[in-house]
């Protein structure tokens, strides 16, 4: 049984009062913005919710008035539910709520930093035992009102950085490289990249930066970079790898920001016959099971990602009866070849 603990910060938490002196309006009109009540015009509640993450003051929307964030849930934040990756570290991370008792809320921010932010201030007004955050940028308004709050932080799918307190993932710039290097020791002179999401997701740009730097000290080259707005998708990736390999010289080998991308160029180059690797190369990132449904194995990246959820979720059950210090907690991604590459 986990122990709860009275009390996360001992720093004075602003006020309404202060937030209303900020904004230069009423504490009136200051309550009725983060209470959604009456009629507020967009320029007054602009001005409020500035002078809110300005000073760090997070409304309470509990009845009791429970300034502690010692609730019996947890604020979860990802970036997409369009495909099964993060549908996997929830399910880790509920796997081990469970057993404590505590549950996950959760949003979704589409890769935007500013709906993070705005999702991290509305969980936080429920006082959540902790957050769990993906990735490792986050905007300056987050930062400040985590560091106002003292909340638990658990940052999950990257190491590549510095954590607020702790982080559980793998290094995505040690992903790519490896591809990278795997891709030129069979002889693969010329590249071409695949990505969604309008380049929003950063964990994906860290990972082609680190593949691209490897490609370009071997002396290769990347001839095609495509990035596509939205969510992956198969029929994406079909339609990128059919416009890539309409090119004057299209590359030997393409590199997929993920797997949804790399079965879609699959469909594409058994749709057309043709082969791979014979004519194309093809590699995706991570790991996700339907792939061993496909005629061909496609070589990817395996990515821990119910282990990662599990283990973001223990350390927030752990580090509220103890505080365990962590910082950085490695779960390796591993290197799958396959049969198209």
């Amino acid at each position: 049984m986990v122990k709860r603990r009275t009390s996360i910060s001992e720093k004075p938490q602003p006020t309404m009062h202060d937030v209303a002196r900020v904004a230069g309006v009423s504490q009136m009109t200051v309550s009725r913005v983060m209470r959604g009540k009456g009629y507020i015009s967009k320029d007054v509640r602009n001005q409020v919710i500035g002078a809110a993450r300005e000073i760090g003051y997070v409304h309470n929307r509990l009845a009791g008035g429970n300034a502690t964030y010692d609730n019996p849930i947890v604020g979860v934040v990802v970036p997409t539910m369009q495909n099964r990756v993060f549908t996997e570290v929830l399910s880790g991370i509920n796997a081990t709520l469970d057993e404590s008792g505590l549950r996950p809320v959760f949003g979704v921010s589409e890769y935007a930093p500013e709906v993070e932010e705005d999702l991290v201030f509305d969980l936080l007004s429920w006082r959540p035992r902790g957050l769990i955050l993906p990735g490792l940028e986050h905007t300056e308004a987050l930062r400040k009102i985590v560091a106002q709050t003292g909340v638990r932080v658990a940052e999950i799918m990257d190491t590549d950085g510095d954590p607020i307190s702790a982080c559980f993932g793998f290094s995505h710039v040690k992903a790519g490289e490896d591809m990278a290097k795997h891709l030129i020791e069979r002889g693969y002179r010329t590249f071409a990249y695949v990505g969604s999401q309008g380049g929003l997701d950063l964990r994906a740009t860290k990972r082609f930066e680190a593949f691209a730097g490897i490609v370009r000290e071997a002396g290769a080259q990347i001839v095609a970079c495509e990035t596509f707005e939205g969510a992956s998708s198969m029929d994406v990736g079909r339609r990128a790898t059919h416009q890539l390999l309409q090119q004057d010289s299209p590359a030997q080998a393409i590199y997929f920001a993920n797997d949804d991308l790399a079965a879609g160029g699959l469909m594409h180059c058994l749709a057309e016959g043709l082969s791979t690797p014979g004519d194309v190369a093809l590699a995706g990132f991570n790991g996700l099971s339907f792939l061993s449904a496909l005629p061909r194995l496609i070589t990817t990246t395996v990515t821990p990602r119910f282990d990662i959820g599990q283990a973001a979720a223990q350390w927030l059950l752990q580090s509220a009866d103890n505080n365990a210090a962590a910082n950085k907690v490695e779960l390796p991604a591993e290197l799958r070849v396959g049969q198209t590459s």
